[in-house]
């Protein structure tokens, strides 16, 4: 992609979503990092449907540990690789209230030393939960940044690397929302909307008539 297209990409991103948010459920800060922490290799509707049962039960740390892993396990059992989702999401909860008062600490180093947090998830909690312009390269984002030319690289560090270079900075704190929601929705998989789409006239990748 050019890069004077990359505005006016975003641009129209924005004048059709001008405020996107997680589809996650949250409540407080360590509800979404839970939820994002569970969303690993499964759907925002899945980790949805669990945590809507979880939460209200269990909505910090503390609570987390009260309940216990037998019970936090059976809770989200419905969700992929379940098991090792409890055990880290309760350490990580052990861990939140011996290192930082029951609190979610606001720098990368000290969330990616949380178990089951890794730079993907730090980047999710850092921009959602603090605003900052981090880039949370998942499997859409990686696809549509290869797909339309916006920021090629080989794996999801290349690509945020990439994408922080290249987005503009009035677009930055929202863009990996936008960039989530046009890659589960439009620019898919399998069979991408082009024809639908209301970017393509900018994307190095879509057919010239769509």
């Amino acid at each position: 992609m050019d890069a004077r297209l990359i505005e006016p990409f975003f641009a129209t991103l924005e004048r059709a979503n001008p405020h996107p948010v997680t589809e996650l459920e949250y409540t407080n800060v360590f509800e979404l990092l839970a939820a994002v922490l569970l969303s690993a290799q499964a759907t925002d509707v899945g980790v949805n449907k669990a945590t809507r049962r979880l939460f209200p039960l269990a909505g910090t740390p503390q609570r987390i540990l009260e309940l216990g892993l037998p019970a936090l396990t059976e809770h989200i059992r419905t969700i992929g690789l379940f098991r090792t989702k409890a055990k880290n999401l309760y350490e990580t909860c052990r861990l939140l209230v011996e290192r930082h008062g029951g609190e979610v600490p606001r720098t990368r180093e000290a969330l990616e030393a949380l178990p089951g947090v890794g730079r993907k998830t730090a980047n999710v909690v850092l921009n959602v939960a603090f605003g900052e312009p981090t880039m949370a390269v998942d499997t859409h984002i990686f696809r549509v940044a290869n797909r339309t030319g916006l920021a090629p690289g080989r794996n999801p560090l290349e690509v945020e690397r990439q994408l922080l270079d290249r987005v503009p900075g009035a677009y930055l704190v929202d863009a990996h929302h936008w960039l989530i929601l046009h890659g589960r929705y439009v620019c898919q998989a399998r069979q991408p909307r082009c024809a639908e789409c209301s970017v393509s006239a900018y994307c190095d990748s879509a057919p010239k008539s769509a």
